[in-house]
């Protein structure tokens, strides 16, 4: 039997304990268990938000813009290694939303002739909604699933599903979809910052994410865009703003995009935003990926230990190198548990139709809060 004691024991040992002292954390009672849909703030933001506010913003004033103008392609270098991408492969700006609607767009103009975009019927709404509209817009037919992908120009798939929590083979999957002729933008927004990824490695050209979660960016965070090297002199985006435009500054009469990752940039960037994602980037980086994926292995392990012992049934996988980090737990009462749950501070969520989700974030995640957390559950 696993013991209060034993989760103790745990954090005790945890080589990342001391990552939890660097987020403002008012109350140590509450039980966080959702910090895969939003991440707890860090000390140091408030601290870079407040400077910009005075030194910059109050102080510099216009002339500021002379070091915040690169800032999306600046946050996105340091993003970069985080997800297996090279400099100048990653942008941070705008939202996940206007991200995979851009590369759906560039990416069906590099497949011309094609005329469907493939995507679960499961995966997460933004996504689905998104090439819906897309579809509709352009004439095109939207295909549920991923056998048959001989007329698919995109594929648009999460690398972790945002239920379950189960794991794709980013690998074999962009291998397999590149052989048929079509592209595939990834949703990195449950993986970033959580797992271990090698875009490069896996030969990915496209993907998108948010920096809200795991990365601890603050809610409405940007989310970042990601395109290989190989692609950026072709791929052409639907939104054309100043800000991907060559030479900006000349307010020329026609849009000329950037021959670089700042052509997917739309309009001026959220500065004081940016500054909040780039310190959560930083902190992740310096904790570094590999010991991140390690403790929420172990975590998420301990969540599924503890719902066998309690008898709570979970559809997340077993096997740790087919799972993100959270556990889904299947609980027909779920949306009034969870509910009654937040009164006592114990922080879930919920998802249609039965899933109580336990968010693993590494930096600030307690094994005692996974142990206090999931007793509640069984025990309401």
């Amino acid at each position: 039997m696993i013991s209060r004691d034993d989760a103790l024991a745990l954090d005790a040992a945890d080589p990342l304990a001391h990552f939890r002292d660097r987020f403002h954390i008012p109350n140590p009672d509450v039980i966080y268990l959702d910090g895969n849909s939003l991440g707890m703030p860090p000390k140091r933001t408030i601290e870079r938000i407040t400077k910009i506010y005075n030194n910059d913003w109050a102080n510099g004033l216009i002339r500021s813009w002379d070091h915040w103008l690169d800032m999306p392609q600046h946050v996105g270098d340091e993003l970069a290694p985080l997800i297996g991408a090279g400099p100048g492969e990653v942008v941070v700006h705008d939202t996940t939303t206007l991200n995979v609607y851009q590369l759906v767009h560039g990416a069906i103009g590099l497949r011309p002739g094609r005329t469907a975009i493939a995507i679960s019927e499961h995966d997460f709404p933004t996504d689905r909604y998104v090439v819906d509209g897309i579809a509709e817009a352009l004439g095109y037919t939207v295909r549920h699933g991923f056998d048959q992908l001989d007329d698919v120009a995109v594929v648009v798939r999460s690398v972790i599903d945002y239920r379950t929590s189960e794991l794709v083979d980013v690998k074999a999957e962009t291998a397999r979809i590149h052989d048929a002729g079509a592209l595939v933008v990834w949703d990195l927004s449950h993986a970033v910052g959580a797992i271990e990824i090698d875009l490069n490695g896996c030969g990915a050209q496209l993907a998108v994410g948010c920096t809200y979660k795991f990365l601890n960016g603050g809610p409405g965070s940007p989310a970042f865009t990601y395109v290989a090297k190989e692609l950026q002199s072709t791929i052409r985006q639907p939104i054309w703003g100043w800000f991907a435009t060559e030479n900006q500054f000349a307010m020329g009469p026609t849009f000329q995009p950037r021959p670089d990752i700042a052509r997917m940039l739309m309009g001026t960037p959220t500065i004081m935003a940016l500054a909040a994602c780039e310190v959560g980037v930083q902190l992740s980086a310096e904790a570094g990926m590999k010991a991140i994926h390690a403790k929420g292995s172990a975590l998420t392990g301990f969540a599924i230990d503890l719902c066998d012992q309690f008898g709570l049934p979970t559809p997340t996988p077993r096997d740790p190198a087919r799972r993100g980090n959270h556990v889904a737990v299947e609980h027909p009462n779920a949306k009034a548990l969870v509910h009654a749950l937040h009164s006592r501070d114990i922080l879930f969520d919920f998802r249609e139709p039965n899933i109580i989700r336990a968010g693993c974030s590494p930096l600030t995640t307690r094994f005692a809060d996974l142990f206090d957390g999931l007793t509640a559950v069984a025990h309401s």
